[in-house]
């Protein structure tokens, strides 16, 4: 993803000292403020809309004022405009670089998630209308069923935030998700951690426990 970085402060003083009620000053100024913002208004209508409308209403201002002849109007405008734009390209570059890196935590979840949705799906499937392990609870078994729905549900409001180009919220959701199948997991005797020290913790058939000194 490409961070903009471009900013162009208007010269409010060079252009107070040149004649604060010429014209010329203040078609620069305007000429200026449309070229500050020409470069970023694409990213900044989709990363920072709100900031981009402050600036957009001074800069709107100042073509009004000018278009009445009010000169010094638009130049006086020049420090509230720089200092609006400022704000809107620091915004949009936090912006950008929180959705960069959604993006790359989304292909990571995006490529493991949907693994382990499927394997636990397996999981509960191989485990209908059989009796269940003695590592696995009815109660566990039956809320896993419940979790595994709204996993899937919640999944699939991520890819489509993620369709709609929205990383971020398609990231927070993933991550949501991700959290609670390592949970399912764990419900379903799933880990391999847990599966195996189980595992130790049950004597085989016939064995007795030897007793303790």
């Amino acid at each position: 993803m490409r961070i903009s970085q471009a900013f162009l402060p208007l010269v409010a003083g060079a252009l107070l000292l040149t004649a604060c009620g010429d014209e010329q000053p203040a078609n620069n100024a305007v000429t200026q403020a449309d070229a500050a913002l020409s470069p970023i208004r694409d990213d900044a209508s989709k990363f920072a809309p709100d900031e981009l409308k402050a600036a957009d209403t001074t800069l709107a201002k100042m073509k009004d004022d000018l278009a009445k002849e009010d000169f010094k109007a638009v130049v006086a405008a020049v420090p509230q405009f720089n200092t609006e734009v400022k704000t809107l390209q620091e915004s949009l570059v936090q912006k950008q670089t929180l959705a960069a890196a959604a993006q790359n935590e989304w292909e990571t979840l995006n490529a493991e998630v949907p693994k382990a949705v499927e394997a636990i799906q397996v999981r509960v499937d191989s485990l209908k209308g059989t009796k269940l392990p003695k590592e696995i609870t009815k109660e566990n078994y039956e809320a896993a069923k419940t979790e595994l729905e709204t996993v899937k549900a919640t999944w699939t409001e991520a890819t489509a935030a993620a369709t709609a180009g929205d990383t971020v919220t398609a990231t927070d959701k993933g991550r949501t998700v991700a959290a609670k199948v390592e949970e399912i997991k764990n419900e379903l005797a799933m880990n391999p951690a847990l599966a195996s020290s189980s595992a130790s913790m049950t004597p085989p058939a016939g064995a007795d426990i030897a007793p303790q000194n």
